[in-house]
Parts: C-alpha cells; sequence; structure tokens
C-alpha cells in the first residue's frame, strides 16, 4: 500500500510539475476554432480576426471550422468531446450557451459544466425595428398600437430559441402585448419579409438593419442594450424610450473543454484580449455595430452563469419549445 501511494503520489507531482511546461510548448500545432454556424455571420466575421491574431502570434495556422447544424449545439458538443488540450476550441453563443440547456432536452453537454471559459468576446445589441408603414415612430407608439390590435401584428425571428426571439418575448412580456411570433431558417429571410411587409416587427442584428435603415426601407425605434450604441448614436435605447428596466444583449465567447490546462487558458486569454483591443478589430466590429467585451477568464465563466439564469428563467416562464 505504502509503494502504491508514493506511486501515485509522484504521479499526480509529474503531472503538476507537466502543466507549466506544456503551456510553454504550446501550442506545437495548428488550433482548431469552431464556428457552430454557416460562414459569413457576425459569429464568423469575429472568429477569423481573432483566428488570424493568433495565427500571427503563437506562429500556429488557427483554422475555422464552421460546423453548424441543431441551432450551433452541434458544433458546440464536438468540442465539450474535444481532449482538453487547448488545441480545439470553440466559439460559442447565446443560444448553443445560455439558453440551451432550458430549449433542448437532450442537449448532449452541460453549458456550465462541459467548458472552460475563455474570454467573453462581445454582448451586442439589437435593434429594434419597424416596416416603414406601420403608422409608430417610437416604443411607446409600439406597445400603444399593440395593445389596442392584439395578434394584429406580427415579428420576425432567425428561428425559435434564438436572440431576436427571447429579446421580443422579454418586450412582450414587460409591455402585455400580443404581437405573433413568425420563426424563419435565418435572420436574412425574416428580415426580407420585414422590408416586403410581410411582418412588421423584428429585433435585428445591427449589421442587417443599419443598411436598409440608411435606404428608408425600415424604421428603428430603440436598440436593446444598457447604452446607445456608436453604429447609431441618435437611435434610442428601449428603456429610455418608455419601458424603464428593459435590456437584452447577445453574447459570444470562445470556451475549451472542461480540464484544459489553466496555463493554457491563461495565455489564449492574453492574445485574445490583445486582439479585441487592435485598433482594426475595434474599427471592423464598430462597422458592425458590436463593442468588443474581453476580460478574464472568471468575467467569462460569472456572465455565463448570470445569462443562463436570466434567460433560461424567460425559456420557462413562457414555455417557450423549439
Amino acid at each position: 500500500m505504502a509503494r502504491y501511494l508514493a506511486v501515485l503520489l509522484s504521479g499526480v507531482v509529474v503531472q503538476i510539475a507537466a502543466t507549466p511546461a506544456f503551456a510553454q510548448i504550446w501550442p506545437s500545432k495548428p488550433i482548431r476554432l469552431i464556428v457552430p454556424f454557416t460562414p459569413g455571420g457576425n459569429t464568423d466575421i469575429q472568429a477569423r480576426l481573432i483566428g488570424q491574431h493568433l495565427a500571427h502570434e503563437f506562429g500556429q495556422p488557427v483554422l475555422i471550422e464552421n460546423r453548424g447544424g441543431a441551432g450551433g449545439t452541434v458544433g458546440v458538443a464536438a468540442v465539450a468531446k474535444a481532449p482538453p488540450d487547448g488545441y480545439t476550441i470553440v466559439f460559442a453563443s447565446f443560444g448553443n450557451i445560455l439558453v440551451g440547456a432550458s430549449l433542448y432536452p437532450n442537449l448532449p453537454y452541460d453549458p456550465l459544466k462541459d467548458f472552460e471559459p475563455i474570454i467573453l468576446v462581445s454582448e451586442p445589441a439589437g435593434m429594434l425595428v419597424v416596416h416603414v408603414s406601420l403608422p409608430v415612430k417610437t416604443v411607446r407608439d409600439l406597445i400603444a398600437l399593440a395593445r389596442a390590435r392584439p395578434d394584429a401584428l406580427a415579428y420576425g425571428s432567425a428561428g425559435n430559441g434564438t436572440w431576436n426571439h427571447l429579446f421580443a418575448e422579454q418586450f412582450k412580456s414587460l409591455t402585455g402585448t400580443r404581437i405573433a411570433h413568425v420563426p424563419y431558417k435565418g435572420a436574412g429571410p425574416a428580415l426580407t419579409d420585414l422590408i416586403g411587409g410581410h411582418i412588421q416587427v423584428m429585433f435585428a442584428p445591427f449589421p442587417s438593419a443599419l443598411p436598409q435603415l440608411a435606404q428608408k426601407r425600415l424604421r428603428a425605434l430603440a436598440v436593446t442594450g444598457a447604452q446607445r450604441s456608436a453604429a447609431a448614436p441618435d437611435v434610442p435605447t428601449v428603456a429610455e424610450s418608455g419601458l424603464p428596466g428593459y435590456q437584452a444583449a447577445s453574447w459570444f465567447a470562445i470556451l475549451a473543454p472542461a480540464g484544459t490546462p489553466k496555463p493554457v487558458i491563461s495565455r489564449l486569454n492574453t492574445e485574445i484580449n490583445r486582439a479585441l483591443a487592435s485598433p482594426e478589430m475595434r474599427r471592423t466590429l464598430a462597422a458592425e455595430g458590436i463593442e468588443p467585451t474581453g476580460g478574464t477568464p472568471e468575467e467569462a465563466a460569472r456572465s455565463m452563469r448570470e445569462g443562463a439564469e436570466k434567460w433560461g428563467r424567460l425559456v420557462r416562464e413562457l414555455g417557450i419549445r423549439l
């Protein structure tokens, strides 16, 4: 027994001593950054900018792998099962982490237990927009019209459980309004139908909404964040437009499989923070209506827990199902 304990303890000591050494030689091969959506969206844009910076700093390729499906849960599940060595990480988001456990009854991973948060990348707000024919110019106008005409208005979303679906449901819950939900297979088709007048309301992503506002195809009522956006400084927040207490932001973070060595997490965090602080990154993301967040792994973990509690509670209270 004594010999067994000695061997066991020596193994633990070797493992602990090897961790800093591992971090010093890491990375010694390409890193895979899984983006659990198809190419082209703002998730993909953020991931590729960060990947370019990491590849330059580490001297190793960072391979962006788009693996979509099931609201992003397919790609996230693959990372949950990957070796915890820092060579497979994921660009996680609102739907597949903050509300995944509440929406998917058989989710193949635990969002809060199966990952090590590396960094909170951004928390972009949405924009409440309406078709130009709708006789409303403020949030108060919209609330009044929706109360006067229950179920007569319809809003579009990128699908059940997406951020623009839940942002709208939070709005309805706080205002006591009844606005019909029309889910689409993505924000693009929803916006197309909004422009065409087939639906009247949408909580839209900034990159998609801004060009339509410039062409007078849509009207902006408010932004959903706690503060006005630099991309649309004349558009007030929902809270200052007549609905105090309303605040909603999407969520993007980079995660690693649980058990990834802390020194590797720390090194990734340091380099991604540098990327987010670079003028090029901030300039590119500002054009998309995104303000980089950054911070420590601990801050990312806290944000993940708080977001899962807030939005998971809304899903359960309203009985939202896929």
